[in-house]
């Protein structure tokens, strides 16, 4: 590779800017920090602090190294004293700076590489910037996007112009992702890190459960009927609460759909190993929480509103049913209605099964006695 003309390189910001879709301003500045990374490599040491102007008239670039001006030098590449500093500007003054400058007009061979490196990688952030700004406003928000490529702890998907990853934390557990697939997304987040921004998405949020409902029932959009709550544990279960706004509109048959039609359809987008339970929203807290804990029957539910805690009493056969396989029913129960909820065993007094064994051991005491 030959040097590099600084003309060259001034005439080829436009040409940069067009194809990569980016503000001139924005590769002017890429090519202006290569400028200053090149000759750093070339003409100065690593950790001086140096920044170019590029004069894209001229064609001709100018570097500044800029120092600290003190009493004592301790470290020569960023610091020099008033006698050094005021042969380069006479005004200068202690504690203040100064720059050094000069003129650049081509670029060795090395420094040409490093130089085209580092347009290389800048101008990769800089598209990644310009694509999060572009996203920004749809945080929160399902799109379709298109599987690139499966990896051990994500997968790669095209949406637009972009590419977004899709965890494995964020992925729907049992779901198999095929490269080439269409699938519906969340957009999560945008995270940023030293290698720019990063588009975040997932399919196993609540929200996530909240748009496909949206989607298949009309009746949410114009207020008649509305998720109140939801909670999830993706691939596992989901819990919605909802309430209707319409008298004799009944909530959860409308969520469900005609033979199941409504819920088997979202069922299709999240995979039929994933339950989902439609429960009745209610103001009155007990019967919530007792909805929540649905099929399970209540027996009794005392109440704690201070520490939001919940005493939930049942029958032995109905304890393992409000439980659910490894907590799952209570857990969601808990999270669906914001209160902790606690399991217990129904008094003795309160069990059937009890009084009628006394019912017919007091029978055979009367017919013991009276024979």
């Amino acid at each position: 590779m030959e040097g590099l003309n600084i003309k060259e390189l001034a005439a080829a910001i436009h040409v940069i800017a067009e194809e990569k879709n980016l503000p001139e301003d924005v590769v002017m500045s890429v090519v202006e920090q290569a400028i200053a990374a090149a000759w750093r490599r070339d003409h100065g040491e690593r950790d001086q602090n140096v920044r170019a102007v590029l004069n894209s008239n001229s064609g001709s670039a100018k570097v500044y190294v800029t120092y600290d001006v003190v009493e004592e030098v301790e470290n020569p590449l960023l610091q020099m004293t008033l006698d050094q500093a005021k042969k380069i500007n006479k005004n200068a003054k202690l504690d203040e700076t100064v720059e050094e400058e000069f003129e650049v007009t081509e670029l060795g061979r090395v420094a040409a590489q490093t130089a085209k490196q580092v347009v290389m990688q800048k101008l990769r952030e800089a598209e990644r910037e310009a694509v999060a700004a572009e996203f920004e406003d749809q945080i929160g928000e399902v799109v379709t996007g298109t599987v690139q490529r499966i990896e051990p702890r994500v997968a790669r998907i095209e949406i637009g112009k972009a590419t977004a990853i899709l965890p494995l934390a964020e992925q729907i557990p049992g779901e198999r992702l095929n490269p080439g697939m269409r699938v519906k997304v969340i957009l999560k987040e945008i995270e940023r890190s030293e290698r720019g921004p990063q588009l975040i998405l997932s399919r196993a949020t609540a929200d996530f459960v909240r748009y496909l409902f949206e989607q298949e029932v009309p009746e949410m959009e114009n207020g008649a009927v509305e998720i109140k709550d939801i909670a999830r544990e993706a691939g596992k279960r989901t819990k919605l609460a909802v309430a209707s706004n319409i008298p004799g509109v009944d909530p959860v048959g409308t969520f469900v759909g005609g033979h199941g039609t409504r819920v088997q359809s979202v069922m299709n987008e999240i995979g039929d190993a994933e339950k989902i339970d439609i429960v009745s929203w209610d103001d009155d807290v007990k019967n919530y929480i007792a909805n929540a804990l649905s099929p399970a029957e209540i027996t009794t539910i005392e109440i704690d509103e201070k520490e939001k805690k919940a005493v939930v009493k049942l029958a032995e056969d109905q304890q393992s049913i409000a439980i659910g396989r490894g907590g799952q029913n209570v857990r969601l129960a808990s999270q669906l209605t914001g209160y902790d909820i606690d399991i217990e065993a129904a008094d003795t007094a309160d069990k059937p099964k009890k009084t009628s064994k006394n019912v017919e051991d007091s029978l055979l005491d009367a017919v013991e006695s009276a024979e």
